[in-house]
């Protein structure tokens, strides 16, 4: 599923809240962007029953490249992360 179809569902879903597919693409894309921006910043966003995104910090590492079997640096980074919440996680396994 992209995002189109992410705002055909919800459309269908709930067409008196979102009369347009638009509307509804408008407000997902600014809620992606919001959590985007958010997590960039460091801070976590909670969705409680959804899951959690925040940034984590990965080390500076020595990695090396299977074909030739050449060190290479790898610096350290700033990753994004998500955890699913409960009811996400049993959603999936009914």
């Amino acid at each position: 599923m992209n995002r189109e179809d992410l705002a055909l569902a919800i459309m269908e879903k709930h067409p008196k809240d979102f009369p347009s597919k638009a509307a509804v693409d408008k407000t997902v894309k600014a809620v992606l962007e919001e959590i985007q921006c958010a997590v960039a910043r460091g801070d976590s966003v909670v969705l409680p029953g959804f899951g959690s995104f925040k940034a984590v910090e990965r080390a500076a590492r020595v990695a090396r490249n299977p074909q030739t079997g050449e060190e290479l640096n790898v610096p350290a980074r700033r990753a994004p992360v998500f955890k699913p919440g409960k009811a996400f996680k049993d959603a999936v396994n009914k």
